[in-house]
This record gives C-alpha cells, structure tokens and sequence, in this order.
C-alpha cells in the first residue's frame, strides 16, 4: 500500500492530533490497564498489539514508517475520529469507552 507524500503528510498530521497522549504516558497506560493486581507485565508486553504499534509510531520519524504503520495510523485516525463527534464524547462516568480509547493514545478528557 503505496501512499503519496501529501497524503502521508495529512495522515501524519491527522495521527498526531487524534493521538493527544505522549509516547511516554501511552507506555505508562497500557502497562498500568495490562496491570492485575499481583503483576505487571513487561513494558514491551504490556496493552494490546494496537496499542503497543501506536507507541511505536510515536517514536518513529515520519520517513520511518512501514505500510503496516500507515495502516495502523488511518485505524486510529478513523476510530478516535468517529468517536469525537461532540454527541459521542465520552462523559467522565464512561470509564470503558475512555480506557479503550486511550489505548490508542487518545485521552478524550485531555484539553
């Protein structure tokens, strides 16, 4: 899958306004919602596998990135992006529906 420089320019924009959590507080969710309450896992294995290529995006240079990064990057675009009409936007009580968003690095809550 062969994307074009302007359209890999307005994803990579597009990705890193969805995505409004650092590289460093996505990695502290996704070990903190993997967490039980006698383990932790693995930093490197913690959150889901959607999660874990987010993270890795976030710290890749945009001439890094892989067909399967551009590919993760329009499902989370597409994802936060219908989940961000105003009439969808989670209350602070929908505690699942934020959680499950901020595994892909979007904080609903965050200004």
């Amino acid at each position: 899958m062969m994307t074009d420089a302007l359209e890999l320019d307005a994803l990579w924009e597009d990705f890193h306004r969805v995505v409004n959590m650092t590289s460093q507080e996505l990695a502290a969710w996704l070990r903190v919602s993997d967490a039980d309450e006698d383990t932790e896992p693995l930093p490197e294995h913690a959150g889901s596998p959607t999660g874990q290529h987010v993270l890795a995006i976030l710290q890749k240079r945009r001439t890094d990135l892989t067909d399967d990064d551009v590919e993760v990057m329009y499902e989370v675009v597409d994802t936060v992006s219908a989940q961000a009409d105003p009439e969808n936007e989670p209350a602070a009580e929908d505690t699942r529906r934020r959680h499950l968003l901020m595994t892909l690095g979007h904080d609903p809550l965050k200004p």
